[in-house]
C-alpha cells in the first residue's frame, strides 16, 4: 500500500486516546466489491492529501441495513442499525463521511429515529468543503463529460449542485442527459433492485440510462454512487462501449486529474 493509501482503525486511535476528525464509512460495496474498492482507495488518497484525520471501523463496521429495509426485513435493519449506533457512541463519533448515497441516506435520515446524533455527509459535500477551505487543490483538466444523478443523493436528498460544482472545479464541461436533476432516471439498482432477477425479455433500466448517456456524445460518465457505477458499466458492456466510454466516481476523477494514481 502506498503512502497516500494509509488508513487507521478507530480502535487503534481510541487506544491512543485520539479522536479523528471524521469516521470514513466504507460500506459493503466499498469493502467487498472489487470495482467499488477503487473508489475507496481514491477517497483515501484525497483525505490523506488534504491531511484529514480520519479512521475506519474495519470489522466493527456492519452493513447499515439499507438493503434489508428496502427488501422488507425491518427486524434485520433495526438490529444492524442499533449495533452501529452503539459503536458510534462507544467511539464518540461526531461526523461520518461516506461515498455511498444509500449508506448516506440511511445513516443521515433513518438512524436518528433510533437514537443516532452523528452528522453524516456525502463525500462530494466533504470534498467541496476541503476545496473551499483551501485544504485540497484540484487540478483542472478540460474535457466534456456527462453526469448521472443518483436517486439517493439527488431526488431523495436534493443534492444536485455540489457534484456539478466539483466537476466544474475540475475544468470539465457537462453535457447533461435529457433526464437529469429531479427528473433523473434511476440506474436500476435502488430499493434492493440490484439483487433482483429480471424477467426474460424485459429491458433493464440501466440500458435505458446508458442510451441517454451515449446520446450526449461524452466519452466519460461521472457518478457519485457505487451502485450506479456497477449498473452504468454493465450497461456499457451490453452496448459494447466499455472500451470507448469510461465511468468514474467523482473522487476517482479528482485523483486522476491530480496524478495521484
Amino acid at each position: 500500500m502506498e503512502q497516500d493509501d494509509k488508513v487507521l482503525f478507530m480502535s487503534d486511535m481510541a487506544a491512543q486516546g485520539k479522536e479523528p476528525e471524521i469516521l470514513f464509512w466504507v460500506g459493503c460495496a466499498g469493502s467487498y466489491d472489487t470495482r467499488a474498492q477503487k473508489i475507496t482507495k481514491a477517497l483515501v488518497k484525497i483525505l490523506n492529501h488534504a491531511e484529514v484525520s480520519f479512521a475506519i471501523l474495519g470489522k466493527e463496521e456492519n452493513c447499515t441495513g439499507d438493503p434489508a429495509r428496502r427488501a422488507g426485513n425491518e427486524f434485520v435493519f433495526q438490529m444492524l442499525a442499533l449495533q452501529n449506533i452503539e459503536t458510534f457512541k462507544m467511539y464518540n463519533v461526531k461526523r461520518i463521511v461516506t461515498f455511498c448515497p444509500h449508506c448516506f441516506n440511511t445513516l443521515k435520515n433513518e438512524y436518528p429515529e433510533l437514537g443516532s446524533t452523528v452528522e453524516v455527509v456525502h463525500h462530494t459535500q466533504f470534498i467541496k468543503e476541503l476545496i473551499e477551505s483551501g485544504r485540497l487543490q484540484v487540478a483542472s483538466a478540460p474535457g466534456e463529460v456527462t453526469y448521472h444523478d443518483s436517486c439517493y443523493l439527488g431526488r431523495i436528498n436534493d443534492i444536485y449542485d455540489i457534484p456539478r460544482d466539483l466537476i466544474t472545479a475540475m475544468g470539465k464541461t457537462i453535457e447533461e442527459m435529457p433526464r437529469s436533476r429531479s427528473r433523473g432516471l434511476c440506474c436500476g439498482a435502488g430499493g434492493a433492485q440490484m439483487f433482483k432477477e429480471d424477467e426474460p425479455g424485459d429491458k433493464r433500466i440501466n440500458i435505458e440510462r446508458i442510451e441517454e448517456a451515449l446520446e450526449t456524445g461524452a466519452e466519460t460518465i461521472l457518478v457519485n454512487c457505487p451502485f450506479c457505477t456497477t449498473m452504468i458499466e454493465d450497461g456499457l458492456k451490453a452496448k459494447e462501449k466499455q472500451e470507448s466510454v469510461m465511468v468514474y466516481d467523482l473522487s476517482e476523477m479528482i485523483v486522476q486529474n491530480n496524478g495521484w494514481n
